[in-house]
């Protein structure tokens, strides 16, 4: 077997015990690469049938249409249900109000948790990887979270070997991470392997963009420039592709998966610390989100 083949293993059996432990269990799907990968390997977990839980995606609101395009196609293509928490019905309410950054990121928490809540969710699958932040490496593969939808790093449970420990009591939930022994390059390597398909943000093209802090910004709706910051047509890419108001893209003409492999293997700088405006304000800024209940 090769390592991808491991990795395959392995994920596919956590994501068989989280559905045989737990009686509601639903997986995150955005429409990025990493809620694709965990989506592909549902499917292959239990075809010939459908995936028998469904998919979660917390609309900021400042997505890119392009990965919401993709979302719903892919939904449709997968015969499951899409669930669809807003931030924008909180802000429209008045129980969410807008950051000074513009950001809706960190806004994602309190629907998230709602949305768990009210359709009584008690395992909701994510797709943290442990090179992706230092917080997410922290985290075990079935992580509780208490009454209040909170983590708490320093209690967590051990896990040996390929033992988990889904216990939970009522009012309580836990996330489980099949990607967790996975990195952004073995994302990568198995999208190329099994032919994922992505959204074409992922891969090299024509964009009106300007930088700001050192990052590549795309002009759109919710990422306007200031007068003093240069509009330039840039071939880019995403690594990521979260709230489209802090997501940058990367110089690159990586169009094909082959090509974003060979660059993701000679890159420096983790995707979230490279192109998410939100996680720089601190070291500890994805742990503090995560406490709270983000992703």
């Amino acid at each position: 077997m090769t390592d991808l083949d491991l990795l395959e293993s392995e994920a596919i059996h956590i994501i068989r015990e989280v559905v045989a432990e737990f009686e509601r269990p639903a997986m995150l799907f955005s429409g990025g690469k990493d809620s694709v990968v965990m989506a592909h390997l549902a499917a292959k977990a239990f075809f010939p049938g459908t995936i028998p839980f469904p998919l979660v995606h917390i609309d900021t609101g400042h997505n890119f249409p392009e990965v919401l395009d993709f979302r719903d196609r892919a939904v449709e293509r997968l015969r499951t249900r899409l669930v669809v928490g807003s931030v924008q019905d909180y802000i429209d309410r008045g129980e969410l109000s807008e950051r000074p950054d513009g950001s809706r990121n960190p806004l994602q928490t309190v629907p998230l948790l709602d949305t768990i809540a009210s359709n009584r969710f008690d395992a909701v699958f994510g797709g943290g990887r442990r090179d992706e932040d230092k917080a997410r490496a922290k985290e075990r593969v079935i992580s509780l979270r208490d009454e209040f939808g909170q983590w708490n790093p320093r209690h967590q449970r051990p896990e040996l070997w390929n033992l988990y420990n889904g216990r939970h009591r009522e009012g309580q939930h836990v996330r489980a991470f099949p990607l967790s022994n996975w990195t952004e390059l073995d994302v990568w390597r198995y999208i190329e392997r099994e032919g994922v398909e992505l959204p074409e943000l992922y891969y090299a093209h024509e964009r009106p963009t300007f930088l700001r802090d050192g990052m590549i910004r795309a002009v759109g709706e919710v990422s306007r420039p200031e007068p003093h910051e240069e509009v330039v047509t840039r071939t880019v890419r995403y690594r990521t592709v979260g709230d489209m108001s802090c997501t940058g893209a990367v110089a690159s003409g990586a169009r094909t998966p082959a090509e974003v492999v060979e660059e993701v293997a000679v890159s420096t700088l983790t995707e979230r610390g490279a192109t998410r405006a939100d996680d720089r304000i601190s070291e500890a800024a994805m742990e503090d989100r995560k406490k709270d209940g983000y992703f």
